[in-house]
């Protein structure tokens, strides 16, 4: 159970609305002519509709996220607020997570900016690219990614600095969707593993600063929260305070 600012949403919304059914069915009726309502009653007629649009928003249709750390540069950066599609990957319920709807084509697809549940404390959730679906056979060798023994092509962009150094910038292809990536000089990670079904290989775009499934496993189904798909502000950036042309960008 994911226990952050979506229960406390879920316990305002349920409580402004019991207040504000209470007295609609009994205590309004009671209350002598002229004489004011509680203050909690006032508030929760007011608050209830509020809490109500933007609960129903969050859960079913778009959660702003903010990125805090450098994973996923250069495609995501530091500061970047993104909002991700709550019902790409099904309709959920609200606080458990149960998937109660689904449909064909709801599942990740290669190359998705997708957000998800961490495995081993699933209070915190992370954002990493989906690089292998249930049943993919997935090899990384020498910064190469390899998916069902098939190489995953790559192209040099040039030079890439950041507060850890300059990486060289990859154009690479996951599937149909082409992003770019960064690769430091540095000992990678490499190993082979192979997709259990239910289950999801992730990668971070900056390769060599990412903790991911090469060293936690893989993300059972179960724990997407949506898949990322616009940034919506960007604040903290090297250059200044807001990076205004980033304001808008969709997420490949």
């Amino acid at each position: 159970m994911h226990f952050d600012f979506e229960v406390l949403l879920f316990i305002a919304v349920a409580f402004s609305g019991l207040v504000a059914l209470i007295n609609l069915l009994i205590l309004k009726k009671k209350r002598a002519v002229g004489k004011n309502e509680p203050l909690v009653v006032e508030y929760s007629r007011s608050f209830f509709p509020v809490l109500l649009i933007v609960f129903v928003f969050r859960s079913f249709l778009f959660e702003p996220f903010r990125i805090p750390s450098g994973s996923m540069i250069p495609t995501l950066l530091v500061g970047d607020f993104i909002l991700v599609n709550k019902f790409a990957y099904g309709v959920r319920l609200p606080v458990v997570q149960s998937k109660v709807i689904g449909w064909e084509g709801d599942t990740p697809q290669r190359g998705d900016v997708a957000v998800f549940r961490y495995p081993e404390d699933p209070s915190q959730d992370y954002i990493k690219r989906v690089i292998g679906l249930p049943g993919d056979e997935i090899r990384y060798k020498d910064d190469v990614v390899y998916i069902n023994d098939k190489l995953m092509p790559q192209k040099v962009l040039g030079d890439f600095s950041t507060l850890q150094g300059v990486a060289k910038e990859l154009m690479t292809k996951t599937g149909e969707k082409e992003h770019d990536i960064l690769i430091y000089q540095r000992n990678p990670a490499s190993g082979s593993w192979k997709v259990p079904e239910g289950n999801y290989f992730v990668l971070g775009d900056n390769r060599n600063n990412s903790r991911d499934s090469r060293y936690w496993g893989y993300v059972p189904q179960e724990n997407l929260v949506g898949k990322a798909q616009w940034i919506w502000m960007s604040a903290g950036g090297d250059n200044s305070w807001f990076e205004w042309e980033r304001i808008g960008t969709r997420i490949e």
